[in-house]
């Protein structure tokens, strides 16, 4: 009886796991990432002052990364995490959104990664980043 008590709990745990997106199976691939840009490339101009962006590569569809303050930055991969097997990756619409109208019907803001409107109720994965203003060179990992 114990040993069925135990095996219901199990089995009710797992089923009540699964929501919308299905949490276990619809994850974005955590790719081993460990990158430095230098800021002082015209590629990363955009990120010399707060507010701006740029795509960097790297992840599972690619990084956007988005200048917070003068030390402050936040990235995320740029995979929507709406039916996460179709591949869709975002792209910038405004200064501070990312969607993706076409694929996953998702918009996200670039400050905290969470979702603002459509499908899509799980924030973009993050990134940790840290910044050498000495050098101004830029490192982005997980």
């Amino acid at each position: 009886m114990r040993i069925q008590k135990y095996l219901f709990l199990f089995l009710f745990g797992l089923w009540s796991c699964k929501g919308d997106d299905d949490v276990l199976g619809n994850q974005v691939p955590i790719l081993p990432t460990d990158l430095t840009i230098n800021l002082n490339q015209p590629l990363y101009n955009p990120l010399t002052t707060p507010g701006g962006w740029a795509y960097v590569l790297g992840g599972s569809q690619g990084i956007v990364v988005y200048r917070l303050s003068e030390t402050e930055f936040s990235a995320f991969d740029r995979h929507c995490t709406y039916q996460v097997s179709d591949n869709c990756q975002i792209m910038m619409e405004d200064p501070t959104t990312a969607h993706d109208e076409t694929c996953c019907g998702s918009r996200f803001e670039v400050i905290f990664g969470t979702p603002v409107n459509g499908p899509a109720t799980f924030p973009l994965r993050a990134y940790n980043t840290q910044y050498n203003p000495n050098a101004n060179l830029l490192r982005i990992f997980n």
